[in-house]
């Protein structure tokens, strides 16, 4: 077996090899934009939607990539082939594309990186990200709302995906504190509303069978998200604490997992604490449609127990 490479502006290199400068803008200001992606059966989810937002969001800081949206489309499938001889049988693929601005003018005499823009395409096994989470499909996760707000869309626009993520992770860390098992943090916003998790947005559902999700205003607009909108009607509106604890369920949505189930906040359980049927339902047409079993395959990958500690929605102390 030989070594995982990464995409690197256009080149193929090792990926033990893949380092950003020091005098990097994105290790001065976390000035990256980056999409994270998953596949199914070995094929990119939704891939032409991460690129289409990994392009918004670098217009928005006022960052060039230097390459067209195809030609990045087929570098995505390029680094996947190539390291397809790296994965187990079972692995799916875990695409991260970070776009970094490059050396800060005044460190281009000291380094002797090439000017502009770093895009670079890594790939990795997704089990690296869910492995411990199969059994939260049947128990579901208690959502704690931490001091830590969401970041205004006013100081700092969630609906650009970048690497200035400091509140989220001290928001995990404060989560981690807490007693109890299963704890994701769940971020409000200034005036008290449910915004999104640390990287997964959310979901509630009425005891109609309404679905309802938060205002876009202050919130990364997911593509999971999105997902599930287009095979449930929801509505979008603010969402209170006492929306989500008078809720029948509840939900997070997220690339790597898709949906993941939360029976309580606070402690406080949501409907009757149990995984609910609108939650199960969607989950079950979501694999369906994409030909794979979501909860078995991450279950399975539970058992092989490869990897342990922090992940991007909880921080072990």
């Amino acid at each position: 077996m030989s070594e995982r490479v990464v995409w690197w502006n256009g080149k193929i290199i090792p990926e033990r090899e893949a380092r950003v400068s020091i005098y990097d803008s994105a290790l001065m200001f976390g000035d990256t934009v980056f999409e994270m992606l998953r596949s199914f059966n070995r094929k990119h989810f939704k891939l032409e939607e991460h690129i289409n937002r990994l392009y918004n969001s670098a217009k928005y800081i006022r960052l060039e990539i230097p390459f067209t949206r195809s030609y990045l489309m087929n570098a995505c499938e390029e680094i996947s082939k190539l390291n397809e001889p790296n994965f187990n049988s079972d692995d799916e693929h875990r695409l991260m594309i970070n776009v970094t601005r490059g050396l800060l003018s005044i460190y281009r005499g000291i380094d002797l990186e090439e000017k502009g823009p770093n895009v670079i395409i890594a790939d990795f096994p997704l089990r690296w990200t869910v492995q411990g989470m199969g059994k939260l499909f049947d128990v579901g996760v208690n959502a704690i709302t931490p001091n830590q707000r969401t970041i205004p869309a006013r100081y700092l626009e969630p609906k650009v995906k970048n690497r200035s993520r400091l509140h989220y992770l001290m928001a995990n860390i404060e989560v981690s504190l807490c007693s109890g098992e299963n704890n994701w943090a769940l971020l409000l916003d200034d005036d008290g509303f449910v915004c999104e998790g640390t990287g997964a947005n959310f979901f509630i559902v009425e005891r109609q069978g309404r679905l309802i999700t938060p205002e876009s205003r202050n919130i990364l607009r997911g593509i999971s998200r999105d997902y599930v909108r287009s095979l449930k009607s929801t509505v979008i509106r603010n969402i209170e604490l006492y929306d989500v604890m008078t809720a029948q369920e509840a939900f997070f949505t997220g690339t790597p997992f898709c949906i993941m189930p939360c029976t309580s906040i606070n402690g406080v359980k949501i409907g009757d604490g149990e995984v609910g049927p609108v939650t199960k339902e969607l989950l079950k047409i979501w694999s369906r449609n994409v030909e794979v079993d979501i909860i078995g395959q991450i279950k399975k990958w539970d058992e092989d127990n490869l990897k342990d500690g922090a992940s991007p929605y909880s921080f072990k102390k």
